[in-house]
């Protein structure tokens, strides 16, 4: 009996899918010979959707309410600075016809839809990462559906209202994008995942892994534990105001916030401070216990303790309520880095674990460690480094991103002061166990077809290319 009801239950989510497919399916197909004023006109239109600043409040208080991460002051910003940079990054970019011509190799690149997205999305950004993934596959003229975590299935399902409500002042169908019914299942993602013609994947490591697994092309992210190193250079107050809007903002929710810091002496003392002036409260090893005994639990972070607030986890875990009072961040003190240090993975939550070392090697090194533990390929942060030790560490660390002298968790995605393409989802490589290793963007909702032209050949002797080789080690 439950087989059956297992059958029955997996049939009823392929034929829900299928529906969803073939409607996308059918106006994707008029979509796809759209020309650029009309695509630019959906992108704007999806962007004005999140962007109205009265829907963007309506959308980040529903977020909060709906998955009790983060804070609605914050997703509002996230909301407004993540979509507006992308609209900025897709001005005047070509995605329809020729985008590419090049005279000497005789290539014409010609910009194709890929067709069906199925785009998997995280509690953490109900909204601003569906809006991401939306105007990125329109600008290709894709179809797209939407997967939300069920804790975000709501506040994603009153984007899709709005923008439906855009789409039809520009004359183009809603189902363009389209969503899971409420509240959303796993049966009903991996259905999805299978029919569609490309999945993206932002979220949890068991929706990547899904994601590769569906048997379909998928862009998937990797795991998030940032670490910042401080050098002696850095001015200590500057990049601690840094470091604690990154730590703070949101709650932690976002992946390129910091986890660990790591002052190289004699900085650290003076780091400490000005990591406490910004709003920091350092926890004794006693609190220290108390902290790791609430906030991590054997099937992983307490999910009491993510994306809430520093007070909010203090209580939670016990510690003195007047000392806590007004703290922005908690501050624990490390020496190690693996699953016997807990405190060295991911937190989620505004929690800092505080490193000291001797030089910048022993820096490199520790957050080697920490990234064979958790987080390799995504990011690290750099305060105060020259330009030589900026290139040794992105030629030691299995890291996609050097981000120097920033706020990390606004820089990682894209800011206006840094070249990154604004974005929600950062590929970590095949360090991160992903495909790509740059931020998701338009092109990766591309095909691109290249017409191939006769040149006059270009034909070099073996001498040429191997005298060099032979000269030093014979033929």
């Amino acid at each position: 009996m439950v087989d059956a009801d297992i059958r029955d239950h997996d049939s009823q989510a392929a034929k829900t899918v299928s529906q969803l497919i073939k409607n996308a399916r059918a106006v994707q197909s008029f979509f796809s010979i759209a020309d650029q004023a009309t695509v630019d006109a959906a992108v704007a239109g999806a962007a004005w959707a999140i962007l109205e600043p009265s829907r963007n409040r309506r959308l980040a208080e529903q977020a909060v309410l709906d998955t009790e991460l983060g804070n609605v002051d914050d997703k509002i910003r996230k909301n407004y600075r993540k979509t507006l940079g992308l609209l900025q990054d897709l001005r005047d970019v070509k995605t329809v016809g020729v985008i590419h011509h090049d005279e000497k190799t005789g290539l014409t690149e010609i910009a194709r839809p890929v067709g069906v997205v199925a785009a998997l999305t995280p509690s953490t950004n109900p909204a601003a990462t569906p809006a991401n993934n939306v105007i990125n596959a329109l600008k290709g003229r894709n179809a797209i559906i939407l997967a939300p975590s069920p804790k975000g299935a709501a506040t994603c399902n009153m984007l899709l209202e709005f923008i439906h409500r855009e789409l039809r002042k520009v004359g183009l169908p809603t189902d363009l994008v389209q969503q899971l019914p409420l509240p959303g299942s796993k049966t009903l993602a991996a259905e999805l995942m299978r029919q569609a013609d490309l999945v993206v994947a932002t979220g949890s490591r068991a929706n990547v892994q899904a994601a590769y697994k569906s048997g379909k092309p998928a862009l998937g992210v990797g795991a998030g534990n940032v670490a910042a190193i401080v050098l002696p250079a850095a001015n200590p107050v500057v990049a601690a105001e840094r470091i604690a809007y990154s730590k703070t903002f949101d709650h932690a929710t976002s992946c390129s916030s910091e986890n660990s810091v790591i002052a190289i002496e004699p900085t650290a003392d003076v780091l400490l401070a000005a990591l406490v002036d910004a709003g920091g409260v350092v926890i004794t090893a006693e609190e220290k216990a108390r902290l790791q005994a609430i906030l991590f639990q054997e099937s992983g972070l307490n999910t009491a303790c993510i994306g809430k607030g520093a007070v909010h986890i203090a209580t939670l875990a016990g510690l003195d309520e007047a000392r806590f009072r007004s703290a922005r961040f908690l501050i624990v003190e490390e020496t190690g880095a693996g699953p016997a240090h807990p405190f060295s993975g991911e937190k989620l939550s505004p929690v800092l674990t505080f490193y000291r070392v001797g030089h910048f090697d022993a820096a490199l090194d520790l957050v080697t460690r920490i990234y064979n533990y958790q987080g390799k390929g995504h990011s690290v942060g750099l305060h105060g480094a020259d330009e030589q030790e900026a290139l040794r560490a992105a030629t030691f660390l299995p890291v996609c991103r050097v981000i120097l002298d920033q706020i990390h968790c606004v820089a990682t995605g894209g800011a206006s002061n840094n070249g990154l393409p604004f974005s929600l989802s950062m590929g970590c490589g095949t360090w991160g166990g992903n495909g790509f290793s740059d931020n998701l963007n338009y092109r990766h909702f591309l095909n691109i077809t290249r017409v191939v032209r006769p040149i006059a050949p270009v034909e070099t002797s073996p001498s040429a290319l191997l005298g060099d080789y032979w000269q030093r080690y014979g033929r």
